[in-house]
């Protein structure tokens, strides 16, 4: 009689998996909670203590961690001195385990947990028995996810066994499996210890979804989600429209990440390519939408729009008349739902874009390389700016100044951002030199950029990013200051009456 060792946190479907088993003609060993969950249902599972000949300790911490378990998992069936050493010591074979592990993510993420109702929630028997299954896959079916129950039974069904290829698939599951759960493990005491850049990095992701192509059509992709996705497009809804495609999770996590520097204000982005077209504030959701329209309503045309506060009919109406590919907002009224879902293909999400919660770390990959840096939350206010030319700005190029380095640090590198009346009105972006950036917001800005202000994201290694402000009829400039010829940039500024302050800060994006 083959025999299964069946030991689970997780029990969806594990009634109907077993019985299955059973039926088979298995005979299952169990432990603990799943041996009560079993028996309740009529089964007659062999309790682990049986099996070891030891009770279980320490609360349960050791139970299967034991020659006559691990024994049973480990031996080579095709090595004579192997199956020797197992008959002379009364150790029968184990051909089935069903493990899956304690809920250390799910218990990190409960709020007031204590410390140590973490470390007790940190699995050492299931681990250890998935491991040792697993490195006997040529003998051994080893599962670990629910989901493949009825792969597994069927297959037993049908030909007494699994078949080797299924076991080696489910092997591999399984050590990626585990690697995930040492990853969230490491992941919480790394932290918990303060330690920021360690001497080596596991990080760990979940599939949300394959998607149809990445960047191109050529290109295979799909999407995975962090183990804290509050403020991230994997934890929104998607409330209508077709799947996300890789450009538009791209597009979408750029532009809630400009919402997050506008907290307390009323704000819509509006992106495209990565890079902002149009971002403006108002009163309400919707003014701050007319502003961000006005700013380019052409490059809007087929963009991504988000917002920070609910979607009403009146702002349904308005969106409803251009192509979106992606409207993203903490929420939508009835009204604007039914006007919105007109459209087939537009994608609505909802996600909480007013959530104060900031990614710690951010990856980026380089050829067999992962970079690792802090995300860049640096806020500037008005206390910080320094003046350095004869004249100071108004309060009101300030506020405008303010608004333009929330949105300049959001702008692909080389950046330049003109700003009038709280809404962007010339973006210029990546560009190789600065004062090709200028000229690019400038001529989109084009008679608004008459009183306007201007920011930069680094500083004007020589004057003529500001001789070109100038004849555009640019009034106050922020920049970070730091360049050798600095004050060339100051006296263009003061020979023709303009109002430049440093922030001190660089907000390079690549």
């Amino acid at each position: 009689m083959k025999r299964a060792l069946v030991s689970v946190s997780d029990k969806t479907d594990l009634v109907e998996f077993v019985k299955g088993l059973v039926d088979c003609g298995y005979e299952i060993i169990s432990t603990g909670g799943t041996k009560k969950t079993l028996e309740e249902a009529g089964l007659n599972p062999i309790g682990i203590s049986d099996v070891t000949g030891f009770p279980e300790i320490m609360d349960g911490r050791v139970k299967t961690l034991h020659p006559k378990v691990h024994g049973a998992l480990l031996c080579v069936r095709d090595n004579p001195e192997h199956v020797k050493q197992l008959q002379e010591l009364g150790i029968e074979y184990i051909d089935l385990v069903c493990v899956n592990l304690y809920p250390f993510k799910e218990t990190v993420q409960k709020k007031g947990v204590t410390h140590e109702e973490i470390i007790e929630n940190i699995d050492i028997g299931g681990p250890s028995m998935l491991r040792s299954a697993s490195k006997n896959y040529k003998s051994i079916t080893v599962v670990c996810d629910p989901k493949d129950y009825d792969k597994v039974l069927k297959e037993i069904q049908e030909n007494g066994d699994t078949c080797p290829v299924t076991r080696e698939f489910l092997a591999a599951k399984v050590f990626r499996h585990t690697a995930r759960y040492d990853a969230m493990i490491a992941d919480y005491l790394t932290k918990k210890t303060g330690e920021e850049f360690p001497e080596s990095l596991t990080i760990t992701f979940d599939k949300v979804q394959d998607l149809r192509y990445g960047e191109n059509p050529h290109q295979k992709a799909a999407f995975y989600k962090g183990m804290n996705p509050q403020y991230s497009l994997a934890n929104a809804t998607q409330l209508h429209g077709k799947e996300l495609s890789y450009n538009n999770i791209q597009d979408g996590n750029a532009a809630i990440e400009i919402l997050k520097d506008f907290e307390g204000q009323c704000a819509a982005v509006g992106l495209k390519h990565m890079n902002p077209c149009g971002v403006g504030i108002g009163e309400n959701i919707e003014a701050a939408w007319d502003k961000a329209y006005e700013a380019d309503p052409v490059s809007i045309f087929g963009g991504i729009v988000a917002l920070n506060d609910t979607v009403e009919k009146g702002l349904a109406e308005k969106l409803s008349k251009i192509f979106l590919e992606i409207i993203i907002a903490p929420d939508f009224t009835p009204e604007a739902l039914e006007i919105l879902t007109r459209k087939k293909n537009i994608r609505l999400m909802k996600l909480d874009t007013t959530l104060s919660v900031n990614t710690a770390l951010k990856y980026t990959n380089v050829n067999d390389g992962l970079l690792v840096q802090e995300m860049d939350m640096h806020q500037i206010k008005e206390e910080d700016l320094r003046c350095v030319t004869n004249r100071k700005p108004t309060p009101e190029e300030i506020k405008q100044l303010l608004f333009g380095w929330k949105v300049v640090k959001h702008v692909k590198s080389n950046a330049i951002v003109l700003v009038k009346d709280d809404m962007t009105i010339g973006v210029g972006a990546g560009q190789m030199n600065r004062v090709g950036s200028a000229k690019i917001a400038i001529e989109e800005a084009g008679e608004k950029a008459k009183g306007s202000v201007m920011a930069s994201d680094a500083f004007f290694p020589m004057p003529d990013t500001v001789e070109e402000a100038i004849k555009a009829g640019v009034t106050a400039i922020i920049q970070p200051g730091g360049s050798i010829r600095d004050q060339d940039s100051i006296d263009v500024c003061n020979e023709h009456g303009i109002a430049m302050v440093y922030t001190g800060i660089r907000h390079f994006k690549h």
